[in-house]
């Protein structure tokens, strides 16, 4: 195991390993953000497992902040499991007794490295599916609202809105505008695609946003639409805003010819779950974050 950034060579091997563990699993075996890491941004950091001088592992390791505790992703090239790479990443990256390590998709090879390693379950996530045939309940604006669409000015608020709607989120709270500049310099952004609430007296001033994403075919999976994040103001619940702007945004995906829309939520969000269900989401598969007992 090599603790250290990645060469240009190797970060091609490593992008290489995962869109054949894509295509192989069903399921990418990092997050977005795991794979902007792979770039050197931040102070992430990096495990490589090299044979013969070519990366077949690859683990990146977000260090612990205030409101989230140290969370490694790994991907094993297809080609080169079977031989313990998984589990000795795995147990390398745990060095800490907060340490998590996502398996994306529970598959049935990270379910054994977890026994193998007596590992426990610390998070689950969800990923929530509904076919874009099945018909959508008509969104009711409530009185004095307005829902449009993404105007540059709006960046603060997003910032604002995002940032008090997440503050207990490990991942999405916190955000800056380096954040929201890296979204918008991705090929997937769309500023149709990205719904605001607003008082119909300061469309300046918002409420809720929705920010939907188009993912490009992978693995087994079509392009599909996403719920990417829905964020409302703490002052505005109550109001119905989430689900007018999940609506919006969900209209917005299915009239673009998407055969079906995906999000995540955690699973021990009961209330977010049973507002998804009731919108015609079903449970696709689950995230695990594994830790040490």
């Amino acid at each position: 195991m090599a603790d250290r950034r990645p060469t240009d060579d190797e970060r091609a091997a490593i992008r290489d390993a995962i869109e054949r563990a894509t295509a192989v699993d069903g399921t990418a075996p990092l997050s977005e953000q795991a794979v902007r890491a792979l770039d050197g941004r931040g102070d992430d950091r990096h495990v490589i497992a090299v044979r013969d001088d070519v990366p077949v592992g690859y683990a990146v390791v977000a260090p612990a902040t205030d409101s989230a505790p140290q969370i490694a992703e790994l991907v094993v090239h297809p080609d080169h499991r079977g031989h313990g790479v998984g589990t000795r990443l795995v147990d390398h990256v745990l060095d800490g007794p907060e340490a998590r390590v996502w398996a994306h998709g529970d598959l049935p090879a990270a379910q054994r490295v977890a026994e193998r390693l007596d590992l426990v379950v610390a998070r689950e996530l969800l990923q929530m599916r509904r076919p874009s045939t099945e018909a959508l309940p008509e969104p009711t604006t409530p009185e004095g609202i307005v829902v449009r669409t993404y105007r540059p000015g709006d960046d603060a608020e997003i910032l604002r809105v995002n940032n008090a709607a997440f503050s207990w989120h490990p991942e999405q709270g916190g955000w800056t505008q380096e954040d929201i500049d890296e979204r918008k310099a991705e090929s997937w952004f769309d500023p149709a695609g990205l719904f605001v609430a607003t008082p119909a007296d300061d469309e300046t001033r918002l409420l809720g946003f929705h920010w939907t994403k188009v993912h490009s075919p992978a693995g087994s999976d079509p392009a599909l639409g996403e719920v990417y994040v829905v964020g409302i103001d703490p002052a505005e619940q109550g109001r119905g805003l989430g689900r007018v702007l999940t609506l919006a945004g969900v209209r917005h995906l299915v009239d673009a010819g998407l055969p079906a829309v995906l999000l995540y939520v955690e699973a021990d969000n009961a209330a977010a779950v049973h507002t998804y269900d009731r919108l015609g989401f079903t449970r696709f598969h689950t995230d695990t974050a594994y830790a040490r007992r």
